[in-house]
């Protein structure tokens, strides 16, 4: 029975470190996944924040505030939804990826790339 009882604590406690594992690392990884989605699908047109398709509408703060564009949400529907000659990315990245990217988007700008 003791020993049993010793077992129950181990699974707790290692139940427990897990949890705060994933819960103390799960922001990191949102970033560095942001991040890596970022230089495999957007840097093409958008290296260090810039547009090369439209100068005028870069991922600079001032920009993104200028075109509506300034939220998480904002982010979220143009990456999702696209607008010419944007490409809707919604059929190549799941909504959790776009979320990432948005953010990490958001990020950047108000850091100043």
């Amino acid at each position: 029975m003791k020993r049993l009882k010793s077992f129950s604590i181990l699974l707790a406690a290692i139940a427990l470190m897990l949890t705060a594992t994933v819960t103390l690392t799960a922001p990191a990884f949102a970033a560095a996944s942001g991040a890596s989605i970022f230089s495999a699908k957007c840097a093409q047109c958008h290296l260090g924040g810039k547009n090369i398709i439209n100068p005028t509408k870069t991922l600079s703060l001032a920009d993104l505030q200028a075109n509506g564009k300034d939220t998480v949400s904002a982010i979220v529907a143009q990456i999702t939804n696209g607008k010419a000659p944007m490409p809707a990315f919604k059929v190549l990245l799941k909504a959790d990826e776009i979320e990432a990217v948005s953010t990490y988007v958001l990020e950047k700008a108000q850091a100043g790339w």
